[in-house]
C-alpha cells in the first residue's frame, strides 16, 4: 500500500525549492498543492478548480522552479509566461517568485500597466526565465516587436474566471495561437461556469482536472452574516461603523466592498471624517498609488481598506480578521472572492454583508449559488420594516417642515420674480446712459432685443456706437437680433 504525501519533500521538489519552504514557515501542502505539484512535475497540462484562499499560486510557482533549474533564458525569449488578469495579483506572484526562488538565480519579468516600456524591455533584452504579464501589457510588447514567445516551454492562466469577466479571452486566445503547441499549460480557477470548460477544451490537452472544493463554495473557516440597513447610503455608513465598533479587539483589519468607484470615494472621506485609520483601493488609481496603498495594509500602518473588486481577486493579504461587503456584489461569484480575503490559511475569518431592501434578489442568488442560508445579524429585512415603521411619525413631521419650507422658498421666489418684473419696466422707460449703470442679467442671444443688448454689462463702449447708428430696421420693432447690431464700421 502505498503511503499518502503528507509533506513537502513527498512531492518530486527539488532540494532548493524545500528549503525555501522550510524558510518561509510552510509545514504541509494544501490539498491542491497536493494534487497539482507531482502532475506540473511530469510536464501535464492542470486544470485545477479550487476556491480562493487554498494556496493555488503555490502549487504552480514550487514546481516551475524546480523546472526551471535547467536550462537559461534567451534575450526577449522568455522560458516561461504567466498570466493574470489585474496588475496586484502580477505583482503578488512575482513577490512569490522572489520568496520561494531565494536559492534561485531566476530573472523574473513584470509586465504590467502604468510602468515605464523602457524599464521593461531592458529587462526581457537580459533575458527572462520567468514572465508574469497582463494580457494587454504582454500584447503591447509583442507588437513593438521587444518580445518573442516562441520559446515558451509553461502557460500557465491563472484567475481564469476573472479573465472571462474582465473581457481578456480573445487576447488569451491570440497569446495561446503564439506560443509553441507543444507548450504545457497550467490552468487555475476558483470558479467553473460553463464559458470557462469551453475555454479548457481550446486550451488544454488531455488535461488531469483537480477538484479540491465544490465550485462557487465558500471556506467554513469563515463566519457569514447578513446585516439588514435602510437604503440611503447615510444609513449605510451608520451600520458600517456600528459593526466596526461592535467587532471591537476582534477586528485587526478589514477589507470593506464597495461595487462602485464613487461609493468608494464617499465612504473613505466619511471614516476618515470619523477619525478610522483607512486607505482606498480602485481601478482609476495609478499603479504607484495602488501599490502603496496595499503594502501599507499589509504592514498594518491602515486598519480598514475600501476597495472595489479589484481587491477581491487572488490577492494573498495575510490575517485579514474581517471583510464588509458595503454593497451586496450583483454576481454571486464576486462574493465567494471577496469574503475569500479572510479566512485564509485555515484561520477564522468574518464576514458582513449589509443589505437592503434592493440588494434581496442579489443575496438569493449568493445562497443558491453557495448552496447555504446565511444568518442574519440582528434581525432580517422584515424586522427592519417594523423598526422604521415606528419611526414613520417623526419623518412625516420632517417631510412637513420640508414641505412648508418648500412652499415659502417658492412664494419668495414669485415675489422676486414679480419684483424682477417690475424692476425691469421700470428700466426700458430710462434713458441709455443710466441702463449702462444698472447691472442687469445677461441677455440670451437666441430672443435678445435691442433693449437687452444696451444693458449688456460685458459690452463695454458699446451704447456709444450704438448712439451714433442709424435708426432700427423697419418691421423688428424692439425686437431685432443681436447679432444685425454688431457694429462693422471698424
Amino acid at each position: 500500500m502505498i503511503a499518502p504525501l503528507t509533506s513537502f519533500s513527498d512531492l518530486g521538489l527539488s532540494e532548493k525549492v524545500l528549503e525555501a519552504v522550510k524558510s518561509v514557515g510552510y509545514e504541509e501542502p494544501t490539498p491542491i498543492q497536493l494534487g497539482a505539484i507531482p502532475h506540473v512535475l511530469k510536464h501535464e497540462d492542470v486544470l485545477g478548480i479550487a476556491q480562493t484562499g487554498t494556496g493555488k499560486t503555490a502549487s504552480f510557482v514550487l514546481p516551475m522552479l524546480t523546472l526551471l533549474e535547467k536550462g537559461r533564458a534567451r534575450a526577449r525569449m522568455p522560458r516561461t509566461l504567466i498570466l493574470e488578469p489585474t496588475r496586484e495579483l502580477a505583482a503578488q506572484v512575482k513577490e512569490n517568485f522572489d520568496q520561494y526562488g531565494a536559492n534561485h538565480h531566476l530573472s523574473v519579468a513584470l509586465l504590467i500597466g502604468g510602468v515605464s516600456f523602457d524599464d521593461q524591455d531592458r529587462k526581457l533584452d537580459r533575458g527572462a526565465d520567468v514572465l508574469i504579464a497582463t494580457p494587454g501589457r504582454l500584447l503591447d510588447h509583442f507588437e513593438r516587436g521587444k518580445l518573442l514567445l516562441t520559446g515558451v516551454e509553461i502557460l500557465v492562466i491563472d484567475e481564469a474566471d476573472r479573465m472571462l469577466d474582465m473581457g481578456f479571452i480573445p487576447d488569451i486566445e491570440r497569446i495561446c495561437k503564439l506560443i509553441p503547441f507543444t507548450r504545457q499549460t497550467l490552468f487555475f480557477s476558483a470558479t467553473m461556469a460553463p464559458e470557462i470548460t469551453k475555454l479548457t477544451e481550446q486550451f488544454l490537452h488531455n488535461p488531469v482536472r483537480i477538484e479540491i472544493a465544490k465550485a462557487s463554495s465558500t471556506a467554513t473557516t469563515i463566519t457569514q452574516k447578513l446585516v439588514a440597513s435602510g437604503r440611503k447610503s447615510w444609513e449605510k455608513r451608520a451600520v458600517l461603523r456600528d459593526l466596526i465598533h461592535n467587532e471591537g479587539n476582534e477586528l485587526k483589519n478589514a477589507i470593506i466592498f464597495c461595487n462602485r468607484k464613487k461609493d468608494i470615494s464617499e465612504l473613505f472621506r466619511s471614516l476618515v471624517r470619523h477619525n478610522f485609520s483607512v486607505g482606498a483601493l480602485h481601478g482609476d488609481m495609478d499603479q504607484r498609488s495602488r501599490m502603496t496603498m496595499l503594502a501599507n495594509f499589509k504592514e498594518g500602518k491602515i486598519a480598514l481598506l475600501v476597495a472595489s473588486d479589484v481587491a477581491a481577486r487572488g490577492l494573498d493579504i495575510p490575517d485579514v480578521s474581517h471583510v464588509f461587503n458595503y454593497d451586496v456584489p450583483t454576481h454571486a461569484e464576486d462574493y465567494v472572492h471577496r469574503i475569500g480575503r479572510t479566512g485564509r490559511a485555515g484561520k477564522s475569518g468574518k464576514a458582513f454583508t449589509i443589505v437592503t431592501t434592493a440588494d434581496k434578489k442579489y443575496v438569493d442568488a449568493i445562497e443558491k449559488m453557495s448552496d447555504q442560508k446565511i444568518d442574519w445579524y440582528n434581525g432580517d429585512l422584515a424586522s427592519l420594516k417594523q423598526d422604521t415603521s415606528e419611526e414613520e411619525p417623526n419623518r412625516n413631521d420632517k417631510r412637513s417642515k420640508s414641505a412648508e419650507s418648500k412652499t415659502g422658498r417658492n412664494a419668495k421666489k414669485r415675489t422676486d420674480k414679480a419684483e424682477q418684473k417690475q424692476e425691469s419696466k421700470s428700466r426700458e422707460k430710462l434713458p441709455v446712459e443710466k441702463v449702462e449703470k444698472t447691472k442687469d442679467a445677461e441677455p440670451s442671444l437666441k430672443h435678445a432685443s435691442a433693449t437687452d443688448v444696451r444693458s449688456n454689462d460685458s459690452s463695454k463702449n458699446y451704447a456709444g456706437k450704438l448712439s451714433k447708428e442709424p435708426a432700427s430696421p423697419k418691421g423688428f420693432g424692439n425686437d431685432i437680433p443681436a447679432f444685425m447690431l454688431i457694429d462693422t464700421r471698424g
